[in-house]
This record gives C-alpha cells, structure tokens and sequence, in this order.
C-alpha cells in the first residue's frame, strides 16, 4: 500500500484538497495538545515521510520545513492544558484537529483524521486507523504536529527549568514523576492526569 493511496481513491470521487490531521501530546502529564491538518499535492513525495513515530527527532526536524515549503496549505493550532482539565484529552486531540482543519488556506473539501475518533469534525471526512502509516497528508501532519509541541516544550523548559520538559517533552517518565513530587506541579501540568499522584503518601 502506497501513501497516495487513500487520497486518490478520493480524487476518483471528485475531492480536489483532501487534508490530513494529526496530533501530538495526548500522553504526557503537562503541557498543551497539538494538531496540524496539511494539503500536499496529490502524488508528492518526499523522502522519508512517515509516522512522525517512525523517524528520529532530526529526521522530523529535517522534514519540517520541507513539507511546509511544498504543502498547499498547512496549519498547526493547540489547545492548552486548563481545556484539557476542563473537558478531557478525547475531545481537546479533536478540537485541536477541527481547529487546523478550518486554519487551512486554501480549504481542504474533505479530511482524513489519524484515529478512530471523529466526534466534533463538521467537515466532510473519514477516520484513519494508524493513518499516519497510510496517508501522506496524515505523516505529514504528524511531524509539523509533533515538531510544533516539542519545540513549545523546549521553551516550557526554559521557564520551568527544574522538571525536565527538555528531556521527557511532559511525558511520564520516572524524573518527572520525582520532579513533581519536589516541586508540586506547575501551571502548565494537566491536573487530570495527576490524580494518582495526590493519593501518594
């Protein structure tokens, strides 16, 4: 199976601008939700696209500008911490794939959403299980998504030096966890998903 694959299936039905979304942060203890939707020109390839998973931090850093440069439209929007407390994760990863989406200049006439979770996506569109193995668009998003939040990490770690951010990007890793039990969280840490730690002796 090609990378072009879905898109041209899509093409077939008459779709002129399909898009892929993705996101990046679901898992970590602190910090903001990531999403990027993108457009490439059908067929394009660039070399190296995957799963943002799937490559080394300077490979994603290397394809980062490439795929902005050659996109049709790109966009890469969040949403912070405090939402994430105040709904859930499910539907702040899919607020901030409908916000890329409708960020999108041109617009994209149909989506592909990385996942098997839709809900809150109003434009036409289709799930895509490991999408980010089989459509350009999503890889593509993937990376912009997961280079945008660890570089918003690197800069979180400038102003909150003492849990790590560089290192572990928010994820729970046993420094953080010892971190946040010198330190008690900071304003960036999703309380949420700190629950386990408030009932440690």
């Amino acid at each position: 199976m090609s990378l072009w694959d879905i898109e041209k299936e899509l093409a077939a039905q008459g779709y002129q601008a399909v898009c892929g979304a993705d996101e990046a942060g679901a898992g970590p203890l602190a910090g903001a939700v990531y999403a990027a939707a993108v457009i490439l020109p059908l067929g394009l390839e660039i070399e190296g696209l995957n799963d943002s998973k799937q490559l080394t931090e300077k490979k994603r850093e290397q394809l980062f500008p490439l795929i902005q440069e050659k996109a049709v439209a790109w966009a890469v929007r969040r949403v912070e911490a405090q939402e994430i407390d105040e709904t859930n994760i499910l539907l702040a990863r899919l607020k901030a794939m409908e916000l890329s989406i409708r960020a999108l200049d041109p617009p994209a006439d149909f989506a592909l959403i990385d996942g098997n979770r839709d809900r809150g996506i109003s434009d036409p569109h289709m799930a895509v299980v490991k999408g980010d193995c089989k459509s350009a668009n999503i890889a593509a998003a993937s990376i912009l998504a997961k280079v945008s939040r660890d570089r918003y990490m690197l800069e979180m770690d400038r102003l909150y030096p003492q849990y790590g951010f560089a290192r572990h990007k928010g994820y729970p890793t046993k420094a953080h966890y010892q971190a946040l039990e010198q330190y008690g969280p900071c304003p960036i840490h999703r309380r949420s998903f700190l629950k386990k730690l408030h009932t440690q002796p």
